[in-house]
């Protein structure tokens, strides 16, 4: 353990370090005035910050009050404890003075302990032991501390990764891969709640079933790269006329699509499908096979349960698809909406 031995006479420092040699401890350096200490440990200089192999890793300071020049023992103290890096090197001032007000402002600056001139090895001893187990005492702890801060930033960012991969693993759960919106799952549980809540609320609930007409013969014609694109570019036409946190997109299957739009009865409904019709024939994409245009073009089935009606989700899903044929069957890039009795189960 390194101590650091401050006074401006050489006998008492030498009697200090005879002491001390007798009780075991090796590593013993003198400072002969506290501006030399302050030195030695780095105090009130530029780039203290920076840690040295003279400045760090002392263990105690046994300190003269009195010193003929510079700072005293007490203003040495009080400036070695304002330092960051020294806040926990434990001071004890060494001292003939033992007036009530020096001892007081001894312990204001920071100093543990005292020891009272003329020295006596026992107590000199005592002392100093009792200092460095505190000291040793208070590095072990300050370790576990930093240890246990190491551990628990790792802990929080192996939870961070964790939570981020859960959050991809529930994002891919109810995400259609291809075109990034929801998937047929995700449809069928909003679907399911939002039947339930338009029974007791007794509100509209309107769902639209779209299919890409000709796209088998789209795939056959320009490959099945160019079907995934025109997939997307679909989704991504029929998604921007949603414009409310609500309503859901979602990929039905293949090449169909299933949006559902809470509180909106039939009118409201048929005028979003005929908005997603004109947007996906906007999107300009050839299709050379397609009876219907020369370009890409879907058909749409708009289907509405109102306060009258007690379907389920899945009358509202079938007589949405009954809609969608009825379009299909009267020339496709249309929209077509369910009128007649509800199916059954």
């Amino acid at each position: 353990m390194s101590i650091l031995i401050v006074d401006d006479t050489r006998s008492v420092r030498s009697l200090i370090e005879f002491y001390l040699r007798s009780d075991g401890h090796r590593t013993l350096v003198h400072a002969e005035s506290a501006a030399q200490a302050l030195d030695m440990l780095g105090v009130d200089m530029p780039g203290a910050d920076s840690p040295g192999p003279a400045r760090d890793g002392w263990d105690l300071v046994l300190m003269d009050i009195v010193m003929p020049s510079g700072p005293n023992g007490i203003e040495a103290c009080r400036r070695i404890k304002a330092d960051p890096r020294h806040a926990r090197l434990p001071v004890i001032m060494i001292t003939s003075d033992l007036a009530e007000t020096t001892l007081e402002a001894a312990f204001a600056a920071g100093a543990m302990d005292f020891i009272e001139k003329p020295l006596r090895r026992v107590e000199l001893l005592a002392r100093v032991r009792s200092a460095l187990r505190l000291k040793a005492e208070s590095d072990a702890r300050t370790q576990r501390e930093r240890e246990l801060l190491v551990m628990t930033r790792a802990m929080e960012e192996a939870n961070r990764k964790l939570n981020l991969s859960n959050e991809l693993l529930l994002r891919m759960s109810v995400t259609d891969p291809l075109t990034g919106v929801a998937n047929r799952r995700s449809l069928e549980d909003l679907l399911g709640r939002e039947v339930a809540r338009a029974r007791r609320s007794h509100a509209p609930l309107s769902l639209i079933m779209a299919d890409i007409d000709f796209f088998k013969q789209y795939n056959d014609t320009y490959g099945h790269q160019a079907g995934d694109d025109c997939l997307r570019a679909v989704a991504g036409a029929l998604g921007a006329c949603l414009r409310r946190s609500c309503d859901l997109l979602a990929r039905y299957g293949g090449e169909e699509f299933a949006a559902v739009i809470p509180d909106t009865d039939q009118e409201g409904a048929l005028r979003v499908a005929e908005m997603m019709r004109r947007a996906v024939r906007d999107l300009g994409l050839p299709h050379a096979s397609s009876a219907a245009a020369g370009e890409v073009t879907a058909s749409f089935g708009v289907a509405t349960s109102t306060v009258d009606e007690t379907w389920d989700a899945r009358t509202l899903v079938a007589a949405a698809d009954q809609a969608l044929y009825a379009a299909k069957t009267a020339g496709r890039d249309r929209v077509a909406a369910h009128c007649s009795a509800p199916p059954g189960p």
